[in-house]
């Protein structure tokens, strides 16, 4: 076939795979395309066909349509991968064949399981990375997933079913129940299989841990983490090596100890979680797995900061400003997240535009006790939750009015069980005008806590305080790193990628400064939303050192009119309240380093390990290679006494143009920096914040 012959040729001489460099006629190329798409140069000619999409090339869309019948008959297991792992990384072509690729790879797969049952894995495979990044309808893959007999199915087929079964739990839990109870079935019977059992006991581990974090009281959490406990266990007996189920077996004694108050016991489960990551990342150095399941770098972030709150929370368990059980229960719930966030669309490493899918867990109620214990904390240390303006009274008046709410919404729960509600808990349901209120003044509480329980309280509390209690929402909400954040997770793959080149980024360094840098990349995002709430980095001290109003330091100033220059007071300030009122605030100690002096740094503590990060401001470039030359010695040269391992932050206040600002991920890097006669590299995590900034209403 010529076609096969001009894609070898191509190949062989290194070229772009095209159409057009293929240069066959059409008629040609609509005649072959089949015939070649079932045969061995199938991935050659995907390369084509995903270049026709993304490069808009009209003329051959028809052609790379056919492309799914030929390989609907393509029967070898390796151009049957490679193939679908070029067409899976545009998401172009993936959204124009989605429907002809889903139907080809689901056709005749029965038969299929029988006779080539490791092909058969793949398009199932295949078709469950459609469904769960909604390029299709999940229906079909239903379908096909409750027709399956994998009593009878061969082994090679059947040891590739409980991920992709626990996949779909994941994601499609709290959409049909019917699918659910079919997949928890098909992996207890997995569960029996020789050939799928330790795979299987992990996944139905997954599926009881997810119950507990969906769970309503503490007693049916404790349920729920006895009976994941008891898989991991299993799975961990059945097999050498299985590390990942010694780390959520970890996890789930470290959070029956926190229930029950048991600090040996914690403080034990926290060094066995710290010890199977540990062993997990050396194992699986180097080894083969599916990029679409890599676990982002975000995952080793979460992990690192889920022990960190475990081993703080050893020491402190009796504190009673100390975390709840709720909170410690929402940490697992973000490390396990993280983990299990798989990218079956796009780019798996973050250099391109991917489709990041999460567990789809229904967490309203965990989060909203979360956020309670916050609310309860800013009562004992309202000085930690600087951004929300509260102080000890009007904190404790909230606190009395939130616990109101929540007796009135068990109410009914109690009259039904016979016990008389309080007059608190009788009073009529909120209306329209509560709601309304709700919304305009605590749009993120609403989301967070319901509109039912947020306009409830409303009725109670007034526009101010209503705006207190969104304040500490959202700040919970913009510290928190979302796994699908198209921005930020390529950003951090991205720096600790290049941070794991240095000989010193382990153990506890690693986990440290990775927890920071994700923080200081969350505030770099934050910073560049002009629209995001800034109370937190409005200010500025006097001499005395009390803290003054000032005008937002990232818009534009004019001092010919008499407005204040930004100083880097401002931005230190701003960065300062970030993280002491932040995801990661309860782990560290911070100082704002010698104001009097004239500098601005800040200096964070987790334990004996520190990190400075220096921050300037510059007026006249803005440049990578100009702020390295003037600002990289100095941010490096405090890791002297310490880890070599800084930050630091410009505040940038050259004139701009109505040209539009960069993005962040344009503005942040990592850095390295090595003195003369020195033997250690220092690595510095760089960002720049765009100040004296036009609006976006400014450009039209």
């Amino acid at each position: 076939m010529r076609l096969a012959e001009r894609l070898s040729d191509l190949a062989a001489a290194g070229h772009v795979i095209s159409f057009d460099s293929v240069d066959l006629p059409p008629d040609i190329v609509l005649a072959e395309i089949e015939d070649v798409a079932a045969g061995p140069f199938a991935p050659l000619l995907a390369e084509a066909v995903t270049h026709a999409f993304d490069h808009a090339e009209q003329g051959w869309h028809e052609a790379a349509s056919r492309f799914p019948i030929g390989l609907g008959r393509q029967l070898s297991l390796l151009h049957t991968t490679a193939t679908l792992e070029t067409l899976f990384s545009s998401i172009e072509t993936t959204k124009a064949l989605a429907k002809r690729l889903n139907s080809a790879l689901l056709t005749d797969l029965d038969d299929l399981v029988r006779s080539q049952p490791l092909v058969a894995a793949a398009r199932l495979e295949g078709a469950v990375r459609l469904a769960v990044s909604n390029a299709i309808s999940p229906i079909k893959v239903w379908g096909t997933l409750e027709d399956l007999d994998d009593t009878e199915a061969p082994e090679d087929f059947v040891e590739c079913l409980p991920r992709l079964i626990g996949l779909g739990l994941d994601r499609w839990s709290n959409e049909e129940q019917a699918i659910t109870e079919t997949l928890r079935g098909m992996l207890e019977r997995l569960s029996a299989d020789e050939a799928s059992d330790t795979d299987a006991f992990v996944e139905l581990g997954y599926d009881k841990l997810r119950s507990a974090m969906t769970s309503q009281s503490l007693a049916q959490v404790s349920k729920y983490l006895e009976a994941a406990r008891s898989w991991f266990h299993a799975a961990d007996a059945a097999e050498e090596a299985r590390h990942d189920a010694q780390a959520y077996g970890a996890v789930c004694d470290s959070l029956l100890a926190f229930t029950t108050g048991n600090t040996p016991a914690l403080r034990e489960a926290a060094d066995r979680l710290e010890a199977a990551l540990d062993q997990q990342s050396a194992w699986n150095w180097g080894m083969h797995q599916p990029a679409w399941l890599q676990p982002q770098a975000a995952a080793d972030v979460a992990w690192s900061r889920l022990v960190l709150q475990l081993r703080r929370a050893a020491e402190l368990l009796q504190d009673d400003v100390w975390m709840e059980p709720w909170e410690a229960l929402d940490h697992v719930l973000t490390a396990y997240r993280s983990a299990r966030t798989v990218c079956p669309v796009g780019s798996p490493d973050g250099s391109g535009l991917s489709v990041l899918v999460d567990p789809a867990i229904e967490d309203s109620f965990l989060r909203q006790q979360a956020l309670l214990a916050q609310l309860r904390r800013a009562v004992a240390q309202p000085e930690r939750h600087p951004g929300t303006g509260f102080d000890h009274a009007t904190a404790s008046a909230l606190l009395v009015r939130v616990d109101q709410q929540l007796a009135a919404r068990s109410a009914p729960a109690r009259r039904e069980s016979g016990t008389e509600a309080t007059d608190d808990a009788t009073e009529d349901a909120p209306g329209e005008a509560e709601a309304d209120r709700a919304h305009r003044f605590a749009p993120t509480a609403v989301r967070k806590l319901g509109l039912e329980f947020t306009a409830g309280l409303a009725a109670k509390i007034d526009d101010d305080e209503l705006k207190k209690i969104d304040g500490l929402a959202y700040m919970e909400d913009i510290t928190r790193l979302q796994n699908s954040d198209p921005v930020v997770v390529p950003m951090l793959n991205r720096f600790l990628k290049e941070l794991r080149t240095f000989p010193d980024f382990i153990g506890e360094t690693r986990r440290t400064f990775s927890v920071l840098v994700e923080q200081t990349l969350l505030f770099l995002k934050a910073a560049a939303d002009l629209d995001t709430a800034t109370a937190f980095g409005e200010g500025r001290y006097d001499a005395s050192g009390k803290r003054i109003k000032v005008r937002d330091y990232r818009r534009r100033f004019d001092k010919e009119h008499g407005d204040l220059v930004p100083l880097e007071n401002d931005l230190q300030l701003h960065f300062y309240n970030w993280l002491i009122g932040g995801q990661i605030s309860s782990l560290i100690q911070v100082e704002p380093v010698n104001q009097a002096m004239g500098r601005a740094d800040i200096l964070v503590h987790f334990g004996s390990r520190q990190y400075l990060t220096e921050i300037k401001k510059n007026h006249t470039k803005n440049d990578r290679s100009y702020l390295e030359a003037k600002y990289l010695a100095q941010a490096a040269e405090y890791s002297n006494t310490n880890v070599p391992f800084g930050q630091l932050l410009v505040l940038d206040l050259t004139e701009k143009d109505k040209v539009g600002s960069l993005r962040v991920d344009e503005l942040s890097w990592v850095a390295k920096h090595r003195p003369p006669d020195a033997t250690v590299d220092r690595a510095v995590v760089a960002g720049v914040v765009t100040g004296n900034r036009y609006i976006p209403s400014d450009f039209s």
